[in-house]
This record gives C-alpha cells, structure tokens and sequence, in this order.
C-alpha cells in the first residue's frame, strides 16, 4: 500500500510505502533464580510485573510449586510463560493418570519441558525457564532452558531483566569462581563447598536487593520456593517499590 506525501516544495509528490508492522511479544520485566544445594533446591523470582515504565501489578508471582517437588518459573513475557507453566502441569497430571500416581523425576520433567519449548520452535515461548527439585539420589538440581528446548543441569542461573547483574554475583558466591584463599596472596582457590539453605535464602535476598537498586523491572518482594526431602515451603521478603 502507498500513500501520497507532500515534501516542502509544493509541486513535489512522490509515493512512499507504509510499512504495517505488528509485534505479538513483550517483556513484562521481573527476575528468577535457581540455586542447588547438596540436598535442596531454591527457586526464587520477584513479583513485579511491568510493561515498559509503567507497573502492572506489585504481585505476581513468578515461580510455582508443580507438585512432585518440581519446581518451575518462565519469565519474560508473561502470557507465554503462564502458557507453559499450565501445560507442564497439565502434563503432569496425565503422566499420574497414565502411570498409576508414580512421581515424575526431574530428568523426566527437564526433557518433557523441552519437547514442550521445541514443539512451539517456530512461535516460541518468549520466556526463560528454570525448574528446581531433587534428583533421584536426593541431590538438589537446576535446569535451565532457552525459548526453542535446549538446556543443561547447573548449580545456579538466573534468567530475567537483571540476569546480566546477578549471575557474576552467584557465579562468585556459589560456584567459588575468582575466590581465592585470604593468606595465600592469589594463588590458591578457594575449596568448593555446597552452602546451607539458611545461607543461600540470604544470598538470594541479596542478590535481588541489589538487583532492586540497579533494575527499574524488578522489585516490590521476592518469593522464595525451598524444595527438601520433606516438602515444598515458601519464603517471601519485601524489595523495594520504587
């Protein structure tokens, strides 16, 4: 389609196209983070919900407990992440119906989340996924997926707006990356160790508190999914809301 613009000279007319364009995604901002621990799992995310400059909602959460001791976020463009967390949770459902009620394991829920991710390939779900549980030996674990199905189990991700400046911080404080012994003046790392929950709940209010100051789409609170041999339970610490 063309359309007739007039220029500054009067007796000049020419024909420029207009260009429709329509963008089915956007970014409803917010943060999430998983850690392992040696027999736990931590998965948190912040409850703001934004679109640009402006606040949607100070509540929404952005991770949840699937049952299984599953825990899953997808966080980007909400609509595309509540898709998928629902049709994980659907699915499970029918992996209980189909298998007399027999728990689902993590490895299982990791490569069921991928055939659901690679099967929308060609509209994807514009989120980025983390799931946290226990493995079969009782083992914390974190997997980590991006929009089109591929992922990989780690000791810690963050996915979301401020992605950029909390994973250097957990990249130090949980994988002991460029820690090095005080007496040794730089030239012995740091002995690797797996922390307590009481320690990682703190760095997770950590990292979002500073994440808070620096990132005007994350904030309000940050909810916090602790996943033990004992069970699921949720922590929840206010941010700040400016």
């Amino acid at each position: 389609m063309a359309t007739t613009v007039a220029s500054e000279y009067s007796n000049e007319v020419k024909n420029t196209p207009i260009e429709h364009q329509f963008n089915p995604y956007s970014d409803n901002g917010g943060t999430i983070l998983g850690i392992a621990g040696e027999d736990f799992a931590v998965l948190a995310g912040d409850t703001r919900h934004t679109t640009d400059y402006s606040i949607n909602s100070r509540y929404e959460p952005k991770v949840f407990d699937c049952g299984d001791n599953i825990l899953i976020s997808a966080n980007g463009f909400a609509a595309d992440g509540n898709a998928l967390v629902k049709r994980f949770q659907n699915s499970l459902k029918w992996y209980h119906f189909d298998h007399n009620d027999k728990k689902l394991s993590m490895r299982s829920a990791a490569r069921n989340i991928q055939h659901l991710l690679y099967g929308k390939r060609f509209f994807p779900y514009y989120v980025h996924t983390i799931i946290a549980g226990l493995d079969e030996e009782g083992k914390g674990a974190v997997y980590s997926f991006d929009p089109v199905g591929s992922y990989e189990r780690e000791q810690c991700r963050a996915g979301g707006a401020a992605a950029s400046l909390i994973m250097p911080f957990l990249d130090n404080q949980v994988n002991f990356k460029n820690q090095y012994e005080p007496d040794s003046h730089g030239t012995k790392r740091k002995h690797v160790k797996f922390l307590t929950v009481e320690e990682v709940v703190q760095l997770v209010r950590d990292a979002f508190s500073s994440a808070t100051e620096r990132h005007i789409h994350v904030g309000d609170g940050v909810e916090i999914l602790i996943v033990t041999k004992e069970g699921v339970r949720k922590e929840f610490f206010e941010l700040k809301r400016d």
